[in-house]
């Protein structure tokens, strides 16, 4: 695609490497082939390739958003199936960044969105105010239906109770056998609170096979939420904290890994070296974060050997895949490897490569696509009739479990349970 941006546009790092980026497409529209947003809404500009345009219209010509542009920013999962299907390697998941940053930089949003935005920046990555908005919307849960359809929607993607936890709260957690590595965990803001048993599941099953867990207790949030709000200055705080945490861990105590076990996290984390590329004074512990960074089933696959026991039953299992991991991370194969190596059976979901809606955020903010994308991958998973559904990511298991009484559990609690671990509560009517 050629562009039109003035040497001292290209003087700016972050217009200069868009620019590269926008090159890159050649108008293809192979990217609207697998676009979610698309598919549903038949308009160009909730493409790939329309956004693009979009967004390269407001760098080279200095223009701030829209309403227009703001909206189908917006309706932008950032699913990245697009990445996957480009022929010419168009990275749009940098573009789409940069275009989310001006949009909320140079356009001035209506109240009540504000109100709503800003209210999810401070709520979602800080684990204690989450807890005070789960027992707020306790009290709301029985009369919901009185509510306006937006509350009622969000309410519904809220937990009933919350698991109680099982592993006492600590910065180390050693191993049971004999050390052969020490890891980071990165335990996530909303998912310590809502599903405790996916980090202490990771924990036992890493420490049972001679892996040293360090949580570090000052680290939240991995940053991606604010940073796909466009809200830069918010993530770039919690990206600089978290660098400059795992690296003094890692150069005074060493760590073989940064383990994640959710995909859209790892996929930010991944990034970290990317977003820091120009910082003279963190390109290069951000790099080394960066290359740390391993999702939990990748980290299991290359590095451990796994004993798994047979089970009484032989189970069929849905395996969705997490667009921040089949797209992002270029995982795939390894949970399902993992899982397979049980003697279990598993499926990969018709149209697999099709975000199910949950998007960080994106469920709450786009409730209407977001249903009729649950509605599809529901349907979708129901062909399969499986006994129960495996998946890596925490926003995918609540998004699909209000969508199905199928029950959904993470990936590590499967071959947690299937390496000696307890099963998992949400199985046990199985």
């Amino acid at each position: 695609m050629q562009t039109n941006f003035t040497n001292d546009q290209l003087k700016d790092k972050e217009n200069k490497s868009s620019e590269t980026i926008i090159r890159k497409c050649v108008h293809c529209g192979m990217c609207n082939a697998t676009c979610p947003t698309y598919n549903i809404l038949g308009d160009e500009l909730d493409g790939p390739r329309g956004r693009i345009y979009l967004i390269k219209d407001m760098l080279e010509n200095n223009k701030p958003a829209n309403k227009k542009v703001a909206k189908h920013i917006d309706r932008c999962l950032s699913c990245y199936a697009c990445m996957t299907t480009c022929p010419s390697g168009v990275n749009y998941m940098h573009l789409i960044d940069h275009g989310r940053n001006h949009v909320e930089k140079t356009y001035k949003r209506p109240f009540l969105s504000r109100l709503i935005r800003n209210g999810l920046s401070y709520t979602l990555p800080n684990p204690n105010i989450f807890k005070i908005l789960f027992l707020i919307s306790l009290i709301f849960q029985p009369i919901k239906f009185i509510l306006p359809k937006f509350i009622r929607n969000s309410l519904d993607l809220m937990p009933y109770k919350l698991p109680n936890k099982t592993l006492k709260t600590q910065k180390v957690y050693p191993t049971e056998t004999k050390k052969i590595a020490r890891v980071a965990l990165l335990t996530g803001c909303v998912q310590r609170v809502i599903s405790p048993e996916i980090n202490e599941s990771t924990i036992r099953l890493l420490n049972r096979h001679g892996v040293e867990v360090v949580v570090l207790p000052e680290i939240n949030c991995c940053g991606s939420l604010n940073h796909h709000l466009g809200k830069s200055k918010l993530a770039h705080d919690s990206f600089k904290k978290n660098i400059n945490l795992w690296y003094e861990e890692y150069l005074n105590n060493g760590l073989d890994a940064i383990i994640s076990n959710t995909s859209g996290c790892g996929t930010t984390l991944k990034d970290y070296g990317f977003i820091f590329r120009n910082d003279t004074d963190l390109k290069k512990k951000a790099k080394k974060i960066s290359e740390l960074t391993k999702d939990v089933t990748e980290y299991l696959e290359e590095s451990l050997n796994l004993k798994f026991k047979k089970d009484d039953k032989e189970y069929k299992i849905a395996y969705h895949s997490p667009c921040s991991m089949q797209h992002g991370q270029k995982v795939h194969s390894q949970p399902i490897n993992l899982i397979k190596q049980s003697g279990n059976k598993v499926f990969d979901i018709p149209e697999g490569h099709i975000c199910c809606g949950s998007a960080g955020t994106y469920n709450i903010l786009q409730q209407e696509i977001a249903k009729n994308l649950l509605k599809d991958k529901v349907k979708n998973i129901e062909k399969i009739a499986p006994d129960f559904i495996s998946t890596g990511n925490i926003g995918c298991m609540t998004q699909i479990s209000s969508g199905t009484n199928i029950p959904i559990v993470h990936t590590v609690e499967i071959i947690d349970w299937l390496t000696g671990g307890p099963k998992p509560y949400k199985l046990k009517n199985l």
